[in-house]
């Protein structure tokens, strides 16, 4: 889905999110991906010009994959050493500590996708 996204954006994907898991059995990733989509979500807002993205949610093999991309060059950065009491730059430590991957893909075009992948537990047995 294509959007302008605002201050209040993620809470409604969030929303759409969590009814996507359900329908795949995989509210067990809910809590993580919503946060990992959170966070990326506050990047688009902060940092994208136009607030212009696209929102990709994937059911894949063991998991869920959920992609943003945007027309801005400017690659994500993390934080080398991140202030502990710093409001903002933590977006991608939660990322990388919710999700089992994530990663940058730039485009000639000059935008980029940013992703993750949170993967489903294990079955007993």
């Amino acid at each position: 889905m294509n959007l302008t996204v605002g201050d209040h954006s993620a809470r409604h994907l969030r929303r759409i999110l969590r009814q996507y898991l359900a329908n795949w059995s995989m509210t067990e990733l809910a809590d993580d991906a919503e946060l990992a989509l959170t966070e990326l979500m506050a990047n688009v807002v902060r940092h994208v010009p136009g607030r212009q993205c696209q929102v990709v949610i994937l059911a894949r093999a063991g998991g869920l994959r959920v992609e943003l991309t945007d027309d801005c060059p400017k690659l994500p950065e993390m934080p080398a050493h991140p202030e502990q009491l710093a409001e903002s730059g933590r977006g991608l430590l939660i990322v990388a500590t919710v999700a089992n991957r994530w990663g940058v893909v730039p485009h000639a075009w000059g935008g980029k996708t940013v992703w993750f992948e949170c993967d489903a537990p294990a079955a007993d047995g």
